[in-house]
């Protein structure tokens, strides 16, 4: 085989696409071994009030693979040749997890709260719009959250500065906001229809979406609050 074959090897549409699901399939079955304690626990909760605050122990885990997953299929690469998705994948789970941590805690801890009012919101006697307010909450929460994820998992930013450019891409990017509540929404009848295994067996494909979807946001942080390597002095 000549070099010139070597070359054009793994550099073709076909070759790409099977990059691409290659990559998906070694993400998939490294976030599945990094979460299934938790979801195992999820699944075999029943769909009870009670059960709140313990189906948010059971997603911690979640987050940091979630935040794996983003870095490994961002930094994917086109050709078949030079495929990395593993190491990519523990490289990302260990530089991001202390960051992830700081923000999808306090995220899932005010989700417990909304979820365990509106499960037991018939016994407290308030108005019904109450209701509404509180789905409400719930989803800008949750579409914060996933900028501040994407963010965190492919920068270097304090907690706090995640926090702002989450907030400010949520309420002034209306095309990303309303593509991840897209993703919501259709996160959240996988989960009535299949139960909690068939969302994370799609974690992937979801994973895949957000990154498409946020393109813009990364296009923009990149640009406007990140700075290239300082070149080196010029040799004497």
């Amino acid at each position: 085989m000549t070099e010139t074959t070597i070359g054009r090897f793994g550099e073709g549409p076909l070759s790409r696409a099977s990059a691409l699901i290659y990559t998906l399939l070694v993400v998939e079955i490294l976030f599945l071994a990094t979460t299934v304690p938790g979801l195992a626990g999820l699944v075999l909760l029943a769909r009870d009030a009670a059960n709140v605050p313990l189906a948010a122990l059971c997603l911690l885990p979640v987050a940091p693979a979630l935040s794996a997953a983003l870095y490994a299929v961002h930094r994917r690469r086109l050709d078949l040749t030079d495929l990395h998705p593993a190491r990519a994948f523990w490289r990302g789970y260990r530089m991001n997890l202390r960051g992830v941590v700081k923000i999808w805690i306090p995220l899932l801890a005010w989700l417990t709260v909304l979820g365990a009012t509106l499960a037991n919101f018939a016994a407290a006697g308030v108005p019904g719009w109450w209701a509404a307010l509180l789905v409400l909450l719930a989803l800008v929460a949750t579409l914060w959250g996933a900028n501040a994820l994407v963010i965190t998992s492919l920068f270097e930013f304090r907690a706090r500065d995640v926090g702002r450019l989450a907030a400010y891409f949520l309420f002034c990017s209306l095309r990303i906001t309303l593509g991840n509540a897209c993703l919501v929404i259709v996160a959240a009848g996988v989960t009535l229809v299949v139960t909690e295994a068939g969302l994370a067996l799609l974690a992937s494909v979801f994973v895949s979406a957000l990154l498409l979807n946020s393109r813009p946001m990364i296009a923009e942080v990149t640009e406007r609050f990140t700075r290239p390597p300082t070149p080196p002095p010029p040799s004497p």
